[in-house]
C-alpha cells in the first residue's frame, strides 16, 4: 500500500442531501463568475477550482476590470469568504441548517456592500429543482465532515490531473470544478474539429464539444452512478471503444447515453496496492484507447524531452 496515503471513505448514498446542498452553494458561485467574466471557449471562463483553503472561484473582473474580486467556500474554517482586490474582506458561516436560500441571500448582500451588483438566473442547472435560489429551504445539509473529505478527495485529484496533464503536448483545459455537474476534470483536443451537433443539441454541449476531446475526471456520485467515481470518454466517441482494454483490472467500459464511458470506481482504487500509479495507468489506458481509435496522432502529441527541443 501507498503508506503515506490518507485519503478519506467517501460515499453517496446517505450523503445525497449533503451533496446535493453543495452543489447548489457551488452553482451559485459559479453562475457568478459565469456572469462577470469574459467568454473563452469551451466554457473555461466559468469554472470552479481547489485550491489550499478549500474550492474558489478564483479573480472574478468587476469595476470594468479595474478591480477583481473571489469567492471561496472555506473547508478549513467552514466559511464563504468573498475577497477583493481593494482589500475588502467579509464571510459568514457554513454549518448545518443553513439553506440554500440564506447561503444566496447572505452571498449577494456581501456583494451589494461591496458595490459589485450581478443578475444570474437564479435556478439550478440541470438538477431536476425548478425554484429560484433564494427559494430553495428544503437543502439545509451542510455537513463538515462530508464537504472537508470530498475537498481533501479533490485535493489529491487536482495534482495528479495536473501530472496528467503536463503528458500532452496538444491543446489542454485548465483542471477545474464543472459546478454543472460537480466533478474536477482535464480534457485533452485532437486539434481537429468535431461534426456539428443537430440543432436540438444544448448550447452549452456544442461549445463545450466543438472539437475532438478525451476527457478524464472525477465526480461525487449521482442517482446513475450512486457512487464516487473516476470516468473517460472520447468524443465523438470512436467504434470500438468499449473493446480496449483498460488498466487496472478494475475498471471497466459502461455505456453513457449511447456512448462508451469508461469506469474507475473510488473504492476500488484505495483497494489498489498503488493508489496513484493506478489513477495515472487508468487515464493513460483511457487516453490510448480513444485516441488510437478516433487516429490521433499519438505521437505529435506526446511531450518531448526538454534537451530535444
Amino acid at each position: 500500500m501507498d503508506t503515506q496515503l490518507n485519503l478519506p471513505a467517501l460515499h453517496y448514498k446517505g450523503n445525497e442531501k449533503k451533496k446535493m446542498t453543495l452543489h447548489l452553494f457551488l452553482q451559485i458561485m459559479g453562475k457568478i463568475r459565469l456572469k462577470m467574466s469574459p467568454r473563452k471557449n469551451h466554457w473555461w471562463y466559468i469554472t470552479e477550482y481547489v485550491d489550499t483553503q478549500g474550492l474558489t472561484t478564483g479573480p472574478i473582473p468587476c469595476n470594468s476590470g479595474l478591480d477583481t474580486f473571489s469567492i471561496t467556500l472555506n473547508v478549513i474554517k467552514h466559511t464563504l469568504k468573498v475577497s477583493t482586490s481593494k482589500g475588502e474582506h467579509d464571510s459568514f458561516p457554513l454549518h448545518e441548517g443553513l439553506t440554500v436560500a440564506d447561503f444566496y441571500k447572505k452571498l449577494i448582500t456581501i456583494l451589494q456592500k461591496f458595490n459589485i451588483t450581478v443578475s444570474i438566473v437564479d435556478v439550478p442547472f440541470d438538477l431536476g429543482i425548478e425554484k429560484a435560489f433564494e427559494k430553495i429551504t428544503e437543502y439545509h445539509h451542510y455537513d463538515k465532515i462530508y464537504t472537508k473529505d470530498l475537498w481533501r478527495t479533490l485535493l489529491w485529484v487536482d495534482g495528479i490531473l495536473k501530472e496528467f496533464s503536463g503528458r500532452f503536448y496538444g491543446k489542454t483545459c485548465p483542471v477545474h470544478l464543472y459546478w454543472h455537474s460537480m466533478d474536477i476534470a482535464v480534457t485533452r483536443f485532437s486539434g481537429k474539429e468535431a461534426p456539428p451537433m443537430g440543432d436540438g443539441a444544448r448550447l452549452s454541449d456544442k461549445d463545450a464539444y466543438s472539437h475532438e476531446c478525451i476527457s478524464f475526471g472525477f465526480w461525487a456520485g449521482d442517482e446513475k452512478m450512486p457512487e464516487p467515481a473516476f470516468y473517460s470518454y472520447t468524443y465523438p466517441s470512436p467504434d470500438g471503444l468499449d473493446r480496449e482494454p483498460l488498466h487496472p483490472s478494475s475498471a471497466t467500459w459502461i455505456d453513457n447515453n449511447g456512448s462508451p464511458m469508461a469506469i474507475l470506481k473510488y473504492s476500488d482504487l484505495l483497494a489498489e496496492e498503488h493508489p496513484r500509479a493506478a489513477l495515472l495507468d487508468f487515464m493513460e489506458s483511457t487516453y490510448q484507447a480513444g485516441a488510437k481509435r478516433a487516429r490521433w496522432d499519438i505521437e505529435k502529441l506526446k511531450v518531448p524531452a526538454l534537451d530535444t527541443l
